[in-house]
């Protein structure tokens, strides 16, 4: 299958070599997404949960790029530096997602690019 680059101009661009997201056939995988104001390509002011709320408003911005929203992600893996924070962050992360839930992993890590205190991957489908 041919491998597809994706680019949103309403998502942070990439800091380093790789894409926002890359399309191979009905799979999204979408690159983890940090805190980053697209408009500014600054990190947002706030704690936890206002970081987690652009984080997920820039994985909306990647899959609008190719016709998607929230519902199309099957799997989310998060990363935070403090899992104290989990009800904070998972309080809103229930906002933006709809049963049935996509699959997810969390998992601690010592530090975030640009010193952001969450980050999101995730695999969406585009399929019918």
């Amino acid at each position: 299958m041919k491998k597809q680059a994706i680019l949103s101009h309403d998502a942070p661009a990439p800091i380093g070599p790789y894409s926002q997201a890359t399309r191979v056939g009905n799979w999204i995988f979408i690159s983890g997404q940090i805190p980053i104001d697209p408009a500014t390509g600054e990190m947002i002011a706030g704690g936890v949960a206002a970081q987690t709320k652009q984080v997920l408003q820039n994985l909306q911005a990647v899959l609008t790029a190719v016709g998607l929203n929230l519902d199309s992600i099957v799997k989310t893996t998060i990363y935070m530096t403090d899992l104290t924070m989990f009800a904070e962050m998972n309080e809103v992360y229930a906002h933006y997602f709809h049963p049935p839930y996509p699959a997810r992993a969390t998992v601690q890590v010592s530090a975030l690019p640009k010193g952001a205190q969450v980050e999101i991957e995730a695999i969406a489908y585009a399929g019918g």
